[in-house]
């Protein structure tokens, strides 16, 4: 008798440990308990009952209805002990932060002019040596010749004109040893057309080039400083309301052309192209959300639901995929240019950067664009997500994200919401979700492409 009670005893002291594990706090983020970093703040992820106080070094953690919770600690270098703990268990985790090596990168090293070629198309040239933000003034032909007299970090110094220069990569371009023959002018020409125009100008050699959007005009300019140091030809192009625009270069041309918007008639879409991309896919998950929700696949559930109801309002719609797989940025842009683009919109959910997280700010519906000729196209979807949504406006800004990098067409990168906040989790969690967040995009574009006046 007083074994089967010792046993009884033992069985129910499982059972309610058993319990007591599963009604713990379940934690997406870090998915362990030690970890090596070099970011200023840890994050924590995660789900918990709403009977549950939980604390992380000693600070109350907020926890949404639906039992989302999120959370960021600032480390000091070196280790960083952080305890969660709640009414039901406790742990302890331990973030190690390394201290990035100082290096001496900000150093200008100037030297005599020297010949580089540029190794392939595409190649960026930017006003900073910093290779990342909006600091691309223009995108290098192959085999263009430079002058290059200086280098700071991993960067050369593109020599343009009288106290103008570009950077460029070091390993874009490649010293070239010949003698190198100024490069001479040839001829330049403008033509207008019904909704484009397009502009040349020719050379002897590949050179140098930048393009500038003002208000109202765009300005290419060629550089020569081969032959002088103000040599720069300027082409000045108007710019209509809504335009995109591309630079072609053949046989010493370049060709600088630019189309107006296509219009529409009786408040539709028709006669337009739309490319809508769900961001992410296949082995890159994106955000996980604190539920353990992957963004690449909502994204996908709001794209397909998106591309049904543009092609109600009478838009020809690509996908850049359908279902869950691998897909490179360059696939996507490709697949873009060779559909004949007019609008480009990726789809993604946004996650907290690495800064102190507030869970009532760090929320809502972001738009990115790149190009000038995209921003009412971002302030009109994030005006039309927000209302119909609810979600916080969190703002229409500048990113340079290389699906919204080309000028081949407008393009707009959208936040619909924050995977990692757990007010926002709330909303994308829910079932019609996809299907609401899709007809307020769509009712963005519809009033961008009908719409003769700016955003407000």
């Amino acid at each position: 008798m007083i074994i089967q009670m010792r046993k009884f005893l033992i069985l129910f002291l499982i059972f309610l440990f058993i319990q007591k594990i599963a009604l713990a706090y379940d934690l997406v983020i870090p998915s362990e308990k030690k970890n090596y970093v070099n970011s200023r703040y840890a994050f924590f992820v995660g789900k918990a009952k709403r009977s549950e106080a939980i604390t992380i070094n000693d600070e109350h953690i907020y926890i949404a209805p639906n039992g989302a919770f999120a959370h960021s600690i600032k480390l000091k270098d070196g280790e960083n002990r952080i305890l969660i703990r709640s009414n039901l268990n406790k742990n302890i985790y331990k973030f190690y932060k390394t201290t990035p090596n100082k290096t001496d990168v900000n150093i200008l090293n100037e030297f005599d002019n020297q010949i580089y070629t540029v190794n392939n198309d595409n190649t960026p040239m930017r006003s900073t040596p910093v290779d990342y933000g909006m600091n691309r003034i223009s995108h290098l032909f192959k085999d263009t010749f430079l002058i290059i007299n200086g280098s700071k970090g991993d960067f050369y110094r593109v020599y343009l004109s009288k106290n103008n220069y570009g950077w460029v990569k070091k390993t874009d371009v490649t010293a070239y040893n010949e003698d190198v023959k100024a490069p001479e002018f040839i001829t330049m020409d403008s033509k207008t057309f019904k909704n484009a125009s397009v502009h040349t100008i020719e050379f002897t050699e590949k050179i140098p080039y930048t393009i500038e959007e003002g208000d109202k005009e765009i300005l290419f300019k060629a550089y020569n400083p081969f032959k002088d140091e103000n040599s720069v030809y300027t082409v000045n192009i108007r710019k209509p309301d809504k335009y995109y625009y591309k630079t072609t270069l053949n046989n010493g041309v370049y060709q600088f052309k630019i189309n107006e918007f296509p219009k529409t008639e009786n408040y539709t879409l028709e006669n337009i192209t739309i490319t809508i991309d769900p961001g992410h896919g296949g082995t890159e998950l994106g955000a996980i959300g604190c539920l353990g929700d992957y963004e690449k696949d909502i994204n996908l559930k709001i794209a397909g639901e998106l591309s049904e109801i543009l092609k109600l309002m009478g838009a020809n719609v690509v996908m850049t995929r359908e279902c869950d797989g691998n897909l490179s940025l360059q696939d996507r842009i490709d697949m873009a240019k060779e559909q004949c683009t007019n609008i480009f919109v990726s789809i993604h959910l946004n996650s907290i950067p690495d800064i102190k997280m507030n869970v009532h700010k760090n929320r809502g519906t972001s738009v990115y664009y790149y190009n000038k000729n995209s921003s009412e196209l971002a302030k009109y979807i994030e005006k039309s997500v927000v209302s119909e949504l609810g979600t916080r406006k969190d703002g229409v800004r500048e990113a340079s994200f290389a699906v919204i990098r080309p000028t081949d067409y407008v393009s707009v990168l959208v936040e619909v919401a924050y995977m990692t906040n757990p007010i926002d989790s709330t909303l994308y969690t829910t079932e019609d979700f996809p299907r609401k967040a899709a007809q307020a995009i769509a009712n963005g574009i519809l009033d961008y492409v009908n719409s003769e006046k700016k955003c407000k």
